[in-house]
């Protein structure tokens, strides 16, 4: 019987995980202090603190409960290791960065309050996984699907008072979106045999 052995197939989804949960369990010992000061993004962007620009980026990895951490946990380690077997590492982990600065900023500038939790990530990976099987010339349902099905969902919520930034949601989704359009390795059709039965000049 072989051997059986642990892989940290995905690394750039693990090492998030494991950080983000380290920091909620430090955040505890420490009475809550931890996140609300380096791991929220600040309501207005003081341009001249170099902390306030790190919460612009690190505030994905900071979590408010245990329940927080998990609902978005679910989704990235679901999806991440699929698109980090599709994209790469080094991409993905680009993709996140770019995505937690854009929902940083667009909160610093249009809602005027604190931001943390990496909602934003998982709905970029859930946009994002939808272009996994895009083919040159063809869009297919599903994605189109999971498009109108998300945002008719974040725009409903937008409507019900909450502590939830449905705007910062809806940011990641797009820049999913953009990913997969910009980034997705569409499949080359295959060749059409000639109808002379001669190989292809």
């Amino acid at each position: 019987m072989p051997r059986l052995r642990l892989r940290y197939n995905a690394p750039v989804t693990l090492s998030f995980a494991i950080v983000a949960a380290a920091l909620l369990g430090a955040d505890q010992l420490t009475g809550g202090r931890l996140i609300g000061a380096g791991f929220t993004a600040p309501p207005y962007l003081d341009t001249r603190s170099v902390l306030s620009w790190l919460r612009l980026f690190s505030h994905v990895l900071g979590h408010a409960s245990w329940a927080h951490l998990v609902s978005n946990l679910s989704f990235i380690l679901l999806i991440g290791p699929v698109l980090e077997e599709k994209f790469g590492s080094g991409l993905v982990f680009v993709m996140m960065v770019v995505t937690a600065g854009v929902t940083g900023a667009l909160n610093a500038l249009v809602v005027h309050a604190g931001l943390l939790g990496a909602s934003g990530i998982a709905f970029m990976l859930i946009l994002l996984s939808s272009f996994t099987n895009i083919r040159s010339g063809e869009i297919p349902l599903t994605l189109l699907l999971v498009i109108a099905l998300y945002l008719v969902r974040e725009f409903v919520a937008a409507l019900t008072p909450d502590s939830v930034s449905q705007l910062t949601h809806i940011a990641g989704g797009l820049c999913g979106g953009l990913f997969g359009f910009v980034f997705a390795r569409r499949e080359p059709r295959a060749p059409e045999a000639p109808k002379d039965g001669l190989p292809p000049r």
